[in-house]
């Protein structure tokens, strides 16, 4: 059984709800901030604040990670008063970030030679399946770890999938976002395709709701077209970043290339901040 003290590093729009379900599933969560503000309202349900990433250590045997990126992830290892500075052996790091499986294999080895664990274990989903405890959870790292933290991942995810070695998480979280960028971008094409002959947004993504080729995703980003609330469940920027990740792991299909292309290109037209749905504003040549 996993460790009910568990030490928590990252509280954007994922982390936050994710800590307080398990609060509600009655563990003891220490969590860390660059900001501290953002913690406050854990501590009201519970959550103890930690002054350092290595403070963790003083109290939780388990520390979870969910940070932007790689070089988030980095700054929280390294240093006087990172994760690797006072790591206690038999500990275990689970790191729930969508980052490369490189950085994953380089931070388990150092991790190992202080005795500790760690599990690459990114989840599929935005705020509302993480608000909802709903997410899908993809593990990498040693059996024997992905089974004890399995009480943890219940309380987070609907499902978890054990994929084998380090970074193989890692490696489904890219394959799955890369089909994320597939279904945005095949909506929006689809609908610019039907508007520019004159059917309305609000008739084409009716007819795509009641076909054979509606599914979530389609179906929840519906209403950010029709309403152009871009608002971000998911930012486009971190999308990109995902397809950057994939590229560098060897994405090299002739789709996969010009998603990777497309989402480059619509950051760099200042559409990064926007939700991934605002890949349709984008390619209608709007300005953001």
């Amino acid at each position: 059984m996993a460790s009910k003290k568990i030490g928590w590093i990252g509280l954007g729009n994922m982390g936050t709800p994710m800590v307080k379900n398990l609060l509600k599933a009655g563990f003891e969560v220490t969590v860390y901030n660059r900001t501290a503000a953002k913690a406050a309202p854990l501590q009201e349900a519970g959550a103890k604040l930690a002054v350092s990433p290595a403070a963790l250590w003083e109290v939780a045997e388990i520390i979870i990670t969910m940070v932007a990126d790689d070089a988030a992830l980095q700054q929280i290892h390294q240093g006087a008063e990172g994760l690797l500075a006072g790591a206690r052996s038999g500990a275990t790091v689970i790191d729930m970030s969508t980052v490369s499986p490189a950085t994953s294999r380089e931070l388990a080895a150092k991790l190992a030679a202080k005795g500790v664990n760690y599990l690459d274990a990114p989840v599929a989903g935005s705020v509302k399946p993480a608000e909802l405890g709903q997410l899908v959870i993809m593990v990498g790292g040693k059996k024997e770890v992905y089974e004890s933290a399995v009480p943890i991942f219940e309380k987070l995810g609907k499902a978890q999938f054990y994929l084998g070695q380090q970074g193989a998480g890692n490696n489904a979280k890219l394959a799955i976002n890369t089909l994320l960028a597939f279904n945005m971008q095949g909506l929006a094409e689809s609908v610019l395709f039907a508007s520019e002959h004159g059917i309305s947004p609000e008739a084409m993504l009716g007819i795509i709701g009641e076909s054979a080729l509606a599914n979530a995703i389609t179906k929840m980003k519906t209403a950010n077209i029709l309403q152009a609330n871009y608002q971000p469940a998911f930012a486009l920027k971190h999308l990109a970043k995902d397809l950057r990740l994939a590229q560098g792991q060897g994405l090299h299909t002739p789709g996969g290339e010009a998603m990777h292309d497309s989402y480059q290109q619509a950051l760099a037209q200042g559409w990064g901040e926007k939700d991934i749905s605002a890949i349709f504003p984008f390619l209608m040549g709007e300005k953001a």
